[in-house]
């Protein structure tokens, strides 16, 4: 390789890795991607078993920025897109509860008794609301009432983050939820207004790819190597080379052990924000590695079944809301594509949200299927017996934690970055360990090519946080306010007495 030639190597196959590598090789930029797995996509690839498809936590295509659509549609012809209504409820005590929420479907649902008597919680609580709402569970019983807050709130939010949602500040809350207040949904059940997409959370339809998410990602590699641009897989990146203040090579080791140094003018980064940072030669200086070690992460798995066409249904996904199960949410790959499936059968996603480590990440892969199975028929989603095989894939590192010190942590480690090492450029979800979805991650990663190709100066940090993401657009942004794609994080407590880096 020249060293005459500017080098970019990209940690990660992702959708912000590849982002990156595909607009980098689209100018003639050399670009190398290394891949520490056999597949590229990351979380958003689509795992084959079989014939079989599962498309790792869902992925609607639908975005609000622009340059992220076109790239999408650049990408996979139209042909491969299929046009998917949008569809997602609540399961509660047997019934199926519109998601988001209307109040007449759901008091519907609760019979007369149970609806009087939320009505009546709604009610005192409008009269005497929690004082102090500066916590999730407050902010929540504060337009909802204590029964429906703990109906269609508690179970699904605390298997999710791990903790009590009375733990969780609110600020978060108002944007994921902003407009499901009880007196809103019933307005809106009255009257609806069709095809809401100035609200993200009401798109009723998205774009799909007929094989799913991981067919996007795939047909973007080939596409990078044919521009010139190198993806090597089962490959991972070790170690980030600096010297004189700035990033010189990486070494990677390949499944087989192998070790090899490679020349880097600039490293993009996806992987853990913590891994970049304890794979620097030489090391961080104490504080930085601290705040790198103190960064947490939510894992999850999924148990995928295969069963009888006859049980499927129309949701991309069911929220389970019982406390009695562990599973917190069920796809039905059939629902996303038909082309995921076979015929006469569809398959069912079981998702369960873990630590790595503990009891559940642990557990064989047959108890794991066998605990889905008997869940599932426990719901009555299935007959006794019509599982007809089951299959594992374990998501470590799924989405970043946000506990209440993880602004200071990834500070600590932006502003050693900045100084010591400019050129390498961390993007993307786990890269940044922000809260992005995948069309954020991709735009991180645009305006980082544009940094380093066109000599701007977009402050990629300032990506995600527009506050209009979750809500109806009333006016246009001021055309000074920083382009923003996203959510503010959850901010989640941290249990015990942990260190606090100062």
């Amino acid at each position: 390789m020249s060293t005459q030639v500017p080098h970019t190597v990209i940690i990660g196959a992702g959708p912000a890795g590849l982002t990156g590598a595909y607009q980098l090789a689209a100018r003639g930029a050399a670009v190398t991607v290394f891949e520490a797995d056999d597949v590229v996509g990351g979380i958003s690839r689509t795992v084959e078993r079989d014939g079989w498809r599962f498309d790792i936590g869902g992925h609607r295509f639908f975005t609000k920025v622009a340059a992220v659509e076109v790239l999408w549609h650049e990408i996979l012809p139209a042909e491969d897109f299929l046009l998917r209504p949008r569809m997602s409820r609540i399961y509660y005590q047997g019934k199926l509860y519109d998601y988001p929420l209307r109040a007449l479907n759901a008091l519907r649902n609760l019979g007369p008794g149970h609806a009087a008597l939320a009505l009546g919680s709604y009610a005192r609580t409008r009269l005497r609301p929690p004082r102090d709402q500066s916590n999730y569970e407050a902010w929540l019983v504060a337009r909802f009432g204590w029964r429906l807050y703990r109906t269609f709130f508690k179970t699904y939010t605390e298997k999710l983050w791990g903790i009590p949602v009375s733990e969780m500040p609110a600020d978060w809350a108002a944007q994921r939820v902003k407009n499901l207040s009880l007196s809103s949904a019933i307005v809106n059940a009255v009257l609806p207004r069709r095809n809401q997409k100035d609200i993200t959370s009401l798109i009723e339809e998205f774009h799909y790819p007929k094989y799913g998410p991981g067919m996007m990602w795939e047909t973007c590699r080939d596409k990078i190597e044919k521009m010139g641009g190198t993806v090597t897989l089962n490959t991972a990146v070790t170690t980030i080379h600096h010297e004189h203040g700035r990033a010189v090579a990486v070494t990677v080791q390949s499944k087989t052990g192998e070790r090899t140094r490679v020349p880097a003018d600039q490293v993009i980064s996806s992987t853990p924000l913590s891994a970049l940072v304890l794979g620097m030669d030489p090391p961080p200086p104490a504080k930085v590695i601290e705040a790198a070690n103190d960064l947490r992460y939510r894992d999850y798995l999924t148990v995928a079944l295969v069963v009888p066409a006859e049980f499927s249904f129309p949701d991309n996904w069911i929220y389970i809301h019982d406390p009695g199960v562990k599973v917190g949410r069920i796809q039905n790959y059939g629902s996303w594509s038909p082309y995921l499936v076979k015929e006469g059968r569809t398959c069912l996603g079981l998702e369960f949200f873990v630590f790595e480590g503990d009891d559940m990440w642990t557990k064989l892969d047959d108890e794991l299927i066998a605990l889905a199975t008997r869940e599932l028929e426990l719901l009555g989603l299935v007959r006794h017996g019509a599982v007809e095989r089951g299959y594992v894939v374990r998501v470590p590192k799924a989405y970043p934690t946000y506990d209440q010190y993880y602004r200071h942590n990834v500070e600590i480690i932006r502003e050693w970055i900045s100084v010591n090492v400019p050129n390498v450029y961390p993007v993307g979800r786990n890269g940044m360990h922000r809260y992005n979805n995948a069309d954020h991650s991709m735009l991180t990663a645009m305006r980082t090519v544009e940094n380093i190709l066109d000599g701007t100066h977009h402050d990629i940090w300032a990506v995600n946080v527009e506050e209009e993401y979750h809500e109806q657009k009333t006016a246009a942004a001021p055309s000074n306010r920083p382009i923003g794609t996203g959510r503010d994080a959850p901010i989640l407590p941290r249990r015990g007495h942990p260190r606090r880096i100062q």
